[in-house]
């Protein structure tokens, strides 16, 4: 064999790895990009979700469809804190509002309930309506927190004491969703990338709340 067919062989060789190298390295790259672009599908779809949630019974605080069983709309926020809030409004019970006083209570867990996730900052926000069982949804929620401006736009400390829940005329709800992507393309968690989605309201209370 020639010393030119030799030099020919390893020439291909060299080209060939070097081909296969740019196909490895494209084919991870699109993995990556793949696996990005589901985190933040899945993180816009929890997110969406969550806020829905909020959205409809933060806009109820204080209101009832019977006015009567309600008769002061001022005391329906019964405790107020950065990562927990309670207050009274008539819940949707599948047909609509029956005019009933219900409970609504909001709260946060600790991050240690969700110990078997890669993100160690996730936790469930709790939804409890009246005495029934808590309902606890993770969805990658990082960040909940809650805070209170009086009509004056001040805010108002946390916890909020008994005799200032009735100065709360805004709340500031701050919620942060992060969904991992990194866990499948490596085992070292400080690998690991977060997609994250962050959503703030300023949220008024109801008119049936601001009707003094």
């Amino acid at each position: 064999m020639g010393s030119q067919t030799i030099i020919d062989i390893i020439g291909s060789a060299v080209v060939f790895g070097w081909l296969l190298l740019m196909t490895l390295g494209g084919n991870q790259a699109n993995n990556e990009n793949t696996q990005t672009l589901k985190g933040e599908l899945l993180v816009q779809q929890n997110m969406v979700e969550v806020t829905r949630l909020l959205e409809y019974d933060f806009r109820k605080i204080g209101y009832c469809r019977e006015p009567n069983n309600l008769p002061d709309p001022t005391k329906a926020i019964r405790l107020a804190d950065t990562d927990r809030i309670k207050f009274l409004t008539d819940v949707d019970n599948g047909a609509g509002p029956d005019g009933n006083i219900d409970s609504i209570y909001y709260y946060v867990g600790p991050k240690s309930e969700l110990v078997g996730t890669p993100d160690t900052n996730d936790r469930f926000l709790y939804r409890v309506v009246n005495t029934q069982p808590a309902k606890g949804a993770s969805m990658g929620i990082t960040v909940f927190t809650l805070k209170y401006y009086d009509d004056q736009g001040n805010i108002i400390p946390t916890p909020v004491s008994t005799g200032n829940l009735q100065r709360i005329q805004t709340i500031q709800i701050s919620l942060k969703v992060e969904n991992v992507y990194g866990a499948a393309l490596s085992d070292n968690a400080l690998n690991d990338q977060y997609s994250p989605a962050v959503w703030q309201q300023m949220r008024m209370s109801t008119r049936n709340y601001r009707n003094r």
